[in-house]
C-alpha cells in the first residue's frame, strides 16, 4: 500500500485558515491526477484541491464546515488501490400521498425527475440547482459521463444548457417543506458582510450621482462588434468602456485612486480596477491590473475570463489583490439606481445602472435617448464634494463622446 497525503495549500501571503466547504469525493472513490478532491473557501475565494497523484480516497481527516490552517493534513490517497465503491444510485420512489402521474404532454415534471436521478457530486448539483439546468441537456465527460464542473461550466458559456421549466405552484396548495431553514454562512459572506459594514463605519461615505446618454457607445458598438469579435475572438462590452473611462478621469483626480493609511494619503500613479462579479459564494472583485494600459480587447478578454473563474471557483489570491478603484455593474440585474459601498481601503466605487430610454430635452425638443445613471460613492475624508463631481462629470464626456478616450481628453 502507497499512501499519499493531500494537505491544505498555500493560498497567499495573507491567507493563514480556510473552512472545509464540500468534499467532492467519497471515501472509497477513484480519484485522478489533479482531480478536485475537497473544496476550501478561504476570506477571499473558494478554491478546489486537487490530488497530486492517481488512486482511490481511504480517509477524509476533515468534516465539511471545519476551520483548517494552511498544510493541515485533511485526506489521504492510496495510489495502489481499486476503487471498491460507485457513485450511489437513487430510485424514484413515490410517497404513499403523491398523486397521479401529470399527462404526457407536462414537460416539466420529468425534466425535474432527471435532474434527481443523475448521479452529481455537490459541487456540480449546486451549478445546476442555482441555474435551474436539465442536467440531461449537458454531455459528461467524467467517468461513467458523470458531469463534472467544467462541463456545466462549458455548457452555460455555449448556451446549450437547457433550462427546467418551474411549475408554479397553486395558491390553494399546503407547503411541503419547512416554514424556515438555518444554513452557515460560509467563511466568504460573512468576510464580505464584515468588510462592507467596516466601510460604513469607517468612512464618510457620501453619493452622488449623474445620468449619461449611451447613444454614442452604442452605435460605436453596433458599427464595430462584427469586426471587433472576429478579430479578437471577444464581444465588445461595455465595461471596456467605462473602464478606460474611468482611467482618463482617474489621472485628473488622482484623489479618486487614493487611500488613506494611518496619517498618510497614499496617491497611485497607475489605475488597477476592481470589476465586481457575482459567483455561486458570493460577490467577488477580481482586479484589471494597470488598466490604463490595456486596450480594449485586453479588457474585455480578462473580464470574461475573470467571469468563468469565478463562476467556477478558480481565482486566485493574486487576481483578487491591489485594486484601487471599484466597477459594479447593478444593471446586468436590472438595477436603475443604487448607491454601492466602498470597497475598503479604496477610496471610491462607480455604480452602473440599466440602460432605459427616457424622453429627453434637447436643444428644445424632447428625444428618446438610452439613458444611464452613474453613482459614484466616496470617502469624503479624502475626496471633496467638487472633485467627485469632476470626476464623474469626466466619465460621462469620455462616453457620450468616445473619441475622447483615443484622445486622451
Amino acid at each position: 500500500m502507497a499512501i499519499e497525503e493531500i494537505k491544505i495549500p498555500q493560498m497567499g501571503e495573507s491567507v493563514t485558515e480556510g473552512t472545509i466547504g464540500t468534499w467532492l469525493k467519497q471515501v472509497g472513490e477513484a480519484v485522478a491526477v489533479d482531480e478536485p478532491v475537497v473544496e476550501v473557501e478561504t476570506d477571499k475565494v473558494a478554491m478546489e484541491v486537487p490530488s497530486p497523484v492517481a488512486g482511490v480516497l481511504t480517509e477524509q481527516l476533515v468534516a465539511e464546515g471545519d476551520t483548517v490552517e494552511i498544510g493541515t493534513l485533511v485526506a489521504k490517497i492510496d495510489t495502489d488501490a481499486a476503487a471498491t465503491t460507485t457513485a450511489p444510485k437513487t430510485e424514484s420512489v413515490a410517497p404513499a400521498s403523491a398523486p397521479t402521474a401529470a399527462p404526457a404532454a407536462t414537460p416539466a415534471p420529468a425534466l425535474a425527475a432527471s435532474a434527481d436521478l443523475m448521479p452529481m457530486s455537490p459541487a456540480v448539483r449546486r451549478i445546476v440547482d442555482d441555474y435551474h439546468l436539465d442536467p440531461a441537456s449537458i454531455k459528461g465527460t467524467g467517468k461513467d459521463d458523470r458531469l463534472t464542473k467544467s462541463d456545466v461550466m462549458s455548457a452555460i458559456d455555449a448556451g446549450t444548457a437547457r433550462t427546467l421549466s418551474v411549475p408554479v405552484a397553486s395558491a390553494a396548495a399546503a407547503p411541503t417543506g419547512p416554514r424556515e431553514e438555518r444554513v452557515k454562512m460560509t467563511r466568504l459572506r460573512k468576510v464580505i458582510a464584515t468588510r462592507l459594514k467596516d466601510a460604513q463605519n469607517t468612512a464618510a461615505m457620501l453619493t452622488t450621482y449623474n445620468e449619461v446618454d449611451m447613444s454614442a457607445v452604442m452605435a460605436a458598438r453596433a458599427k464595430y462588434k462584427d469586426l471587433f469579435a472576429k478579430k479578437h475572438s471577444i464581444k465588445l462590452g461595455f465595461m471596456s468602456f467605462f473602464t478606460q473611462a474611468c482611467c482618463l478621469a482617474l489621472k485628473e483626480i488622482p484623489a479618486v485612486n487614493a487611500f488613506i493609511e494611518g496619517e498618510e494619503i497614499v496617491y497611485h500613479n497607475y489605475a488597477n480596477i476592481g470589476v465586481a462579479v457575482s459567483s455561486p459564494n458570493g460577490l467577488v472583485v477580481p482586479v484589471l491590473k494597470d488598466a490604463q494600459d490595456m486596450s480594449f480587447a485586453d479588457t474585455e478578454l480578462t473580464i470574461a475570463n475573470y467571469g468563468r473563474k469565478a463562476r467556477d471557483g478558480k481565482l486566485t489570491i493574486d487576481e483578487m489583490q491591489g485594486g484601487t478603484f471599484t466597477i459594479s455593474n447593478g444593471g446586468i440585474f436590472g438595477s436603475l439606481m443604487s448607491s454601492p459601498i466602498l470597497n475598503a481601503p479604496q477610496s471610491a466605487i462607480l455604480g452602473m445602472h440599466k440602460i432605459q430610454e427616457r424622453p429627453m430635452a434637447m436643444g428644445g425638443q424632447v428625444v428618446i435617448r438610452p439613458m444611464m445613471y452613474l453613482a459614484l460613492s466616496y470617502d469624503h475624508r479624502i475626496i471633496d464634494g467638487r472633485e467627485a463631481v469632476t470626476f464623474l462629470v469626466r466619465v460621462k464626456d469620455a462616453l457620450e463622446d468616445p473619441t475622447r478616450l483615443l484622445l486622451d481628453m
